[in-house]
């Protein structure tokens, strides 16, 4: 369990590069940007293929391929896990090309503008799909790309080797500030859709190193040798069996996502980039913490399933589930209070004004309010595919569809673009009620009765964080909206509240406090494997 919480470590360490570059990413392309109707043609768009990544790829791939290449590992070692990569690489890369080509061609159909002014009445959302379809054109190629490091992600986890996948990201971040920093600043370039060309190039690089990167690692590292190989062989059968059901539930997933990327595009010219915005916000810790904890503690509780050890694989989950509310929680009450700072100091500069972080600020709340949520079901879904069971999250994800999207067309009328953010939290919300109660019946161990005492003493410590911020944004420079004035508070206010908030969980001993505390330095955890 020690060897498992260094690689949460380190894929923490990695993940958090990512997770900052990807942040001044969206300052570089915000600055440029703005929230102008191209800013949201853009977010709209590249969300069509990284949703197709996330059914082909990331969600559905490795749920099922982690298990299956555990089983080939041990039945006949790495040959074995790699004529099962080859197989599933093959297939992969041809139905990528496939959805890909035909995306591109109904794309630059959905482009003609006659065509969109005879469905919608309204010439600026008829601009805004426009603007959005000829962008998409430019980016589904990267789906390729992603889903083949997906594959490749997967592999090279199973081998253990968390820290290529971690750096992945990174690639993309990179490419995009080069493209970008460098049109503008080395270039010159001044019109906007040409600064765009130039962002959907850096898109397209990036997506080729996330790809290259990991089978480089592959190769070099594990001695892996890349063939076309489109046999279906008993373990790609096995891997299908168990994507099926995934598959489908990612599916209801990305009609969900894009319903709601839909309907802000269609609302009104800043929502579809506010709501990326906000959402990229949470996903900072979600995205350090939560997925890493998630993508260590998977292969270690689908081992346990295999082994039928239930009482290893409920000690390894909740461990796991301890440790992303202890991050997540508090984390989620300081962005409430630090909104409008948070906002000011990342976003306000360049064609980002003062109103957008008026707009911005309550979304984020909204978002805010509801990660702990979205850590929870992330590792929650975990335990269900290390037992192979990908039926209850096709339940829980049309669930979480059908009221995000009643309470989208409900909620955008009176409350605008804060309604879309509300009913995506509360989809996620009964998401993670059907889960958990769907876990106990299936596993009792895997209750959520263990976490109690540990939940309350998280929510008292983040309390108390969140008391202490409200009052410094009330005693630092109170009427002070300047961009010093706002990282002042920030400066003074984050570590302060998470000192208070650390004092308060150790002195209520919090289960789990010294390997946290290590753990945070990014030093080796020294954990009791008693009873693991």
């Amino acid at each position: 369990m020690s060897r498992s919480l260094k690689n949460i470590g380190i894929v923490s360490a990695a993940t958090m590069v990512s997770r900052v570059l990807g942040l001044g990413r969206d300052v570089l392309v915000t600055a440029v940007f703005g929230t102008s109707a191209l800013a949201s043609a853009f977010v709209t768009a590249f969300t069509l293929p990284n949703l197709f990544r996330r059914l082909l790829g990331e969600g559905a791939l490795t749920a099922a391929m982690v298990p299956t290449l555990n089983d080939e590992l041990a039945a006949r070692q790495k040959a074995g896990a790699f004529a099962l990569l080859n197989q599933v690489a093959s297939w992969l890369g041809l139905v990528t090309l496939l959805i890909v080509g035909g995306s591109m061609l109904g794309l630059h159909g959905l482009a003609d503008a006659s065509w969109l002014e005879r469905v919608v009445d309204n010439a600026a959302t008829v601009e805004r799909w426009r603007l959005a379809a000829e962008i998409g054109v430019f980016l589904f190629p990267y789906l390729f790309f992603v889903c083949l490091a997906a594959a490749f992600s997967a592999a090279l986890q199973t081998l253990n080797r968390f820290l290529e996948p971690a750096l992945s990201p990174i690639w993309l971040n990179l490419a995009i500030i080069g493209a970008l920093g460098g049109a503008v600043w080395g270039l010159g370039i001044e019109v906007g859709e040409a600064r765009m060309r130039w962002l959907c190039g850096g898109v397209l690089v990036g997506g080729f190193l996330q790809m290259a990167v990991p089978a480089g690692a592959l190769m070099v590292r594990e001695g892996w040798r890349p063939r076309l190989d489109l046999s279906l062989s008993p373990a790609v059968r096995a891997v299908l069996v168990l994507m099926g059901p995934t598959v489908l539930g990612s599916a209801v997933y990305l009609i969900n996502l894009a319903v709601s990327r839909v309907i802000g595009l269609s609302l009104n010219e800043a929502a579809a980039t506010i709501l990326n915005l906000a959402t990229r916000l949470i996903e900072l810790p979600i995205g350090v913490f939560a997925i890493a904890v998630s993508t260590v503690v998977f292969p270690l509780i689908s081992s346990y399933a295999a082994k039928r050890e239930w009482g290893k694989l409920a000690a390894a989950y909740h461990h796991g589930m301890r440790l992303v509310l202890a991050i997540n929680v508090p984390a989620a009450a300081g962005m409430v209070v630090l909104a409008s700072p948070i906002i000011r100091v990342l976003f306000q500069r360049g064609e980002f004004t003062g109103a957008d972080t008026t707009a911005m600020a309550p979304v984020l709340m909204v978002f805010a309010a509801g990660l702990p949520f979205f850590a929870y079901v992330n590792l929650m879904l975990r335990a269900f595919y290390a037992e192979k069971d990908t039926r209850t999250p096709v339940k829980a994800a049309v669930l979480s569809f059908v009221i995000n999207v009643g309470l989208s067309l409900l909620l955008m009328g009176p409350l605008s673009t804060m309604g879309l953010a509300l009913a995506s939290n509360l989809a996620v919300v009964a998401q993670a009620v059907y889960l958990q109660r769907a876990l106990t019946r299936q596993r009792r161990e895997l209750g959520v009765a263990t976490l109690l005492p540990s939940v309350v003493k998280i929510l008292v410590g983040s309390a108390a964080m969140g008391l202490v911020l409200w009052g410094g944004l009330q005693w630092i420079a109170p009427d002070a909206q300047t961009w010093w004035a706002d990282f002042g508070r920030l400066a003074v206010g984050v570590p302060v509240g998470a000192g208070l908030y650390a004092a308060v969980v150790w002195t209520l001993r919090l289960e789990g406090r010294d390997e946290l505390l290590r753990l945070v330095r990014g030093r080796k955890p020294r954990v009791d494997t008693k009873g693991l």
